[in-house]
């Protein structure tokens, strides 16, 4: 079969289309038919071993996992003597980070909790571009933030794969939802139902006199201070993404903000997990949510996808197909 192949850390250059043998499902693993993959933020640090913590978890000198991708959407060809929840031909999607990536290819074997069952109102394409972004607006949003009905809920980055989820799956818990974006992408937040746009070429949110109950911060080089000077008393910023100095004032000075005054600031880590995606299946399927697709790439195409994703100004979700 023909897979991306990533050896060592560094620029979309290092990445290599190869023809590799086609795994074999064992006892408690599924074989997917990948038909479509999308990129994420995760992606990056995979490819690049940055930031440099990450490596603790991704290997320290070269990448533990060579061939990248979380998410993917396909075809069930086989399974292990011991699945229970999928059968061949189940037409599925799932998030891989969890079990070893492995998504930019042709085949891919599985454990069954990295799947579900593809909503059937969804195509392969939309499939691909849901799990790990909306799972991380959902976990950001309902397990970190503790989003209620009524609050008011800012999303940094809303124009993005996670931003355009949170802004969806915020409004579904009933919040009233300000979107933060480039004029280019006012179009997209306006098709997705957003209350309220701040285009930061031309405001600065920071200096606004709106509070908020809760941030999401999934793009961005804001400081910590800019967040929490714009948070209600009790409000809470999650930081999902954004530049390095972002993530380490978030990790390293989130907790003394929390402890010391009445606004919180916390990290996510993003957890792949069956029964949120489950969950974002039921939004999928009762149109709660719908996935904003950028642009498509080929299988044979993929250094160029990357470059263009980090880039960080994708309308949506980068899309590859398989």
């Amino acid at each position: 079969m023909k897979a991306i192949i990533c050896d060592k850390y560094g620029s979309p250059d290092v990445l290599e289309l190869k023809e590799i043998k086609k795994p074999l499902p064992t006892d408690n693993q599924v074989l997917v038919k990948v038909h479509t993959a999308s990129l994420n933020f995760g992606n990056l640090v995979l490819l690049k071993g940055k930031p440099f913590l990450a490596r603790f978890a991704f290997g320290l000198t070269r990448p533990k996992y060579s061939i990248p991708g979380g998410d993917i959407a396909g075809t069930v060809e086989a399974v292990g003597k011991d699945i229970k929840l999928f059968q061949v031909g189940d037409k599925v999607f799932g998030d891989l980070s969890c079990c070893g990536w492995g998504g930019l290819a042709e085949y891919a074997a599985v454990p069954e909790h990295a799947i579900a069952l593809k909503p059937t109102n969804i195509s392969f394409e939309e499939a691909a571009a849901t799990p790990m972004a909306s799972v991380t607006a959902l976990q950001g949003l309902r397990d970190k933030g503790k989003i209620k009905s009524g609050q008011k809920v800012l999303i940094y980055g809303a124009s993005g794969g996670v931003g355009t989820f949170a802004v969806q799956i915020a409004k579904s818990f009933g919040a009233e939802v300000t979107g933060v974006c480039s004029t280019r992408n006012i179009k997209i937040l306006r098709s997705i139902g957003v209350d309220h746009i701040i285009d930061y070429t031309k405001d600065d949110f920071t200096k606004d006199e709106e509070r908020y109950d809760l941030i999401l911060g999934v793009n961005g080089s804001n400081s910590i201070s800019a967040y929490k000077r714009v948070l209600k008393p009790n409000g809470h910023f999650v930081h999902v993404g954004g530049s390095e100095s972002q993530y380490f004032q978030t990790l390293f000075l989130g907790p003394f903000i929390s402890i010391a005054g009445n606004k919180k600031i916390s990290n996510l880590l993003q957890r792949a997990n069956q029964k949120d995606l489950n969950h974002v299946k039921e939004l999928l399927e009762t149109s709660k949510i719908k996935p904003i697709i950028d642009k498509r790439y080929k299988l044979s195409e993929v250094p160029e996808a990357f470059k263009y994703f980090q880039g960080g100004h994708a309308q949506g979700k980068v899309i590859i197909t398989v």
